[in-house]
């Protein structure tokens, strides 16, 4: 049986400057734990708002909050599909996505919000467990994404501080009073 241990923030030589702000904003010394935070947060912030505040956009062309709700849910997905390929030592290349395009054609406005957070529940206990089942080796590997070599442990930072990020952005555009 494998013992449970803390994964501990990733040193900057893990990740690309492009990267650091994401993993600055994760601010955390355990990334399972701040993950967990993380989502009884955003669903608890989400959970009781209309449907005109969920899609409320403070400017054009501005995402409403179904929309972001649904771009962190393709963006973990995505990051997660990298942790994997990098931890099994997969060093193919990994592109970009452009996350404008995936926020117009996934249709979030259309979707109920109880939905997006049943997805959003099911992938955020799916990247807690997989990242839970890496070891310090696979913590450690490396591949490239986007045109930069980010390690493991700095993706799963990533996926917080960039959760982090669009609280951010909820609680000061969308929902200050």
């Amino acid at each position: 049986m494998q013992t449970q241990h803390i994964i501990t923030p990733p040193t900057p030589e893990e990740y690309g400057n492009n990267m650091a702000s994401y993993v600055q904003q994760a601010r955390t010394e355990d990334l399972i734990e701040g993950l967990t935070a993380s989502y009884v947060y955003i669903t608890g912030m989400v959970q009781g708002l209309t449907e005109e505040q969920l899609l409320y956009r403070y400017a054009e062309g501005k995402w409403s909050i179904k929309q972001m709700m649904v771009h962190l849910i393709d963006a973990e997905r995505i990051f997660s599909y990298r942790a994997l390929r990098f931890a099994r030592q997969d060093k193919t290349e990994l592109p970009g996505f452009e996350e404008n395009l995936y926020a117009q054609t996934a249709k979030a406005d259309a979707r109920d919000i109880n939905s997006i957070i049943a997805e959003y529940t099911s992938l955020r206990t799916a990247t807690i467990e997989l990242f839970k089942s890496f070891d310090e080796e696979a913590l450690q590997q490396r591949g490239i994404a986007s045109g930069k070599e980010v390690s493991v442990r700095a993706i799963g930072y990533m996926i917080l501080g960039h959760e982090v990020h669009h609280q951010k952005i909820i609680r000061e555009r969308y929902l200050k009073a």
